[in-house]
């Protein structure tokens, strides 16, 4: 029965650290660019985007296309990121206990 119990105490002290991180997953700020740096996307900890940033070289009518490619390309580069990012404090957290693959925490 220890052990059992000593399990509960750990899940209990997993889910305290758990709700902590949810409450930080606004604070985090992750930057992914594309074009050599021309176009730049910020995501908060959750995947919202809360920056874009053009470099003026690109705002051309007939370069509309180019523009959404690169947009979409810096988003995806941030998602990444940021994926790594909470993985990272995911390992820092679960002090190394197994999560099954595609549980979602967030």
């Amino acid at each position: 029965m220890k052990d059992f119990s000593n399990m509960m105490k750990k899940a209990q002290e997993l889910q305290g650290r758990m709700a902590e991180m949810q409450g930080e997953l606004d604070k985090l700020e992750c930057k992914g660019t594309s074009g050599a740096g021309l176009v730049t996307v910020t995501l908060n900890g959750r995947g919202d985007m809360k920056g874009l940033e053009i470099d003026a070289s690109l705002i051309k009518p007939d370069d509309a296309e180019i523009l959404e490619d690169l947009i979409i390309a810096a988003h995806a580069d941030a998602r990444s990121k940021m994926e790594n990012q909470l993985q990272d404090k995911m390992k820092d957290i679960t002090g190394g206990l197994p999560i099954p693959p595609g549980m979602k925490l967030f």
